[in-house]
């Protein structure tokens, strides 16, 4: 997302070559997230909010929270 700054800007999560899978990238955010430090009320509403909709979603919510590459 050009211009935003996700809310783990230092946390840095590879999409491009990587297993596309919605559930492989929920579980990689996840764990980025979890060795990054981000509380746990967080990496909830990560899972909440990147679950609640379709695949799009599932991108733009990561964006929102990690630097995704």
């Amino acid at each position: 997302m050009i211009g935003y700054t996700p809310k783990y800007p230092e946390i840095t999560v590879q999409l491009v070559g990587e297993d596309g899978n919605a559930f492989s990238i929920l579980g990689r955010v996840t764990r980025a997230l979890r060795r990054g430090g981000a509380t746990i009320d967080d990496i909830n509403e990560f899972q909440r909010e990147a679950t609640s909709g379709d695949y799009d979603n599932l991108l733009r919510t990561v964006c929102k929270y990690v630097d995704a590459s």
